[in-house]
């Protein structure tokens, strides 16, 4: 597996190239050994793709390389691996090799995507919170990409829901970007969830990594969720390549003024699936058999009759503190007290001075 290492970490190699160099020569120690005279015969190489394998097989550390992925915990799983997923193997462009912390998605369940934006809304964060916490619970994998916003909180909600989240990095393995989802990356390993990359370890986080990133996102999703997206964004490439890939879409509609609706609104003008509630897309979906700690209705946990009052007069729209006091007629220590403790039990959030959102 080492000569196979050796190739399938070729810079400036294209992996369409490396499948072609092993179905003619064979396997990659094959390659390694090969005379330049025999490698100029094949004419889907040129002469600098020559000149490159040439200059790959005078690597002199390459043991060492390849050892220091077992001492960092990562699989080298090459495309023809029995273990590399078989969904990577239909989609147009499949990676010549993974590179794997943890586990991979398990074949025998569905696996759905949730993917959307960095900068994302209250009302985007509380959706796809909900539906990776829901669909976790109903034993589905949930891919997303690690990123800030709607792909680390969709993950979040899936280990809440105690089930299994699996990220996609347009980065090596053994590097967490963003930094500040280091807990996130750590939990998602704890909980028998994986990440994955086609990059070699050590690669750093560079734009045009994340395009090809997303086409691996949806190639190991059955379907994809985009929560939140403005009308050109890295979500809406994702979807494209979902339906390239034969893949369904569903999206999250919302609000026609607001610019990250923009992108989820166009794809249901589309024909994309209109993500309403997660118990109606898992109809839709053909899964029954939702759990019963599922369907309790969070929002409906007992609280004092004054907190009561006051959370049902809040929305995801934020609510200035002094209209609260005006519908409910309690005095504004008395809401600001209310807020606070909402606040610490997790129900609501301050997100401006004196405006409040619903979180459950």
């Amino acid at each position: 597996m080492m000569y196979e290492y050796w190739l399938a970490a070729i810079p400036k190699l294209s992996d369409k190239k490396k499948m072609l160099l092993r179905k003619k020569i064979g396997t990659g120690k094959d390659i390694f050994y090969i005379e330049e005279t025999k490698l100029m015969t094949h004419e889907f190489l040129n002469r600098d793709d020559v000149n490159t394998i040439m200059q790959a097989q005078k690597s002199r550390n390459l043991e060492e390389d390849f050892q220091e992925l077992r001492r960092k915990n990562i699989r080298f799983l090459p495309h023809f691996s029995e273990e590399f997923p078989k969904k990577l193997l239909e989609i147009p462009s499949p990676p010549y090799a993974l590179y794997v912390k943890g586990n991979l998605p398990p074949e025998d369940r569905k696996a759905i995507a949730i993917v959307g934006a960095r900068k994302c809304t209250p009302y985007g964060e509380k959706y796809a919170l909900e539906y990776g916490e829901k669909l976790a619970q109903c034993g589905i994998s949930i891919i997303s990409g690690l990123a800030r916003g709607i792909d680390g909180i969709g993950q979040r909600g899936a280990l809440m829901g105690k089930g299994k989240t699996f990220s996609v990095l347009g980065c090596g393995v053994d590097i967490c970007y963003p930094k500040e989802n280091r807990g996130l990356y750590a939990d998602i390993l704890e909980q028998g969830g994986g990440v994955l990359s086609e990059f070699l370890p050590g690669t750093p986080p560079v734009p045009q990594n994340f395009p090809r990133r997303n086409r691996i996102i949806s190639g190991l999703s059955d379907v994809v969720l985009v929560m939140e997206a403005r009308e050109k964004s890295g979500s809406l490439i994702t979807a494209d390549m979902a339906l390239e890939q034969g893949k369904d879409i569903y999206a999250l509609p919302g609000p026609v003024n607001s610019s990250l609706s923009q992108g989820c609104n166009q794809l249901i003008r589309q024909g994309a699936g209109i993500l309403i509630t997660p118990e109606i897309l898992l109809e839709e979906l053909g899964i029954c058999g939702f759990p019963d700690t599922v369907k309790i209705d969070k929002n409906k946990k007992v609280l004092e009759t004054t907190e009561n009052m006051v959370y049902s007069r809040l929305d995801l729209y934020p609510r200035n503190v002094s209209s609260l006091i005006e519908e409910t007629a309690l005095s504004a220590n008395e809401v600001v007290e209310v807020l606070v403790s909402l606040e610490l039990k997790g129900y609501v959030r301050e997100v401006s001075k004196n405006y409040y959102i619903k979180l459950k």
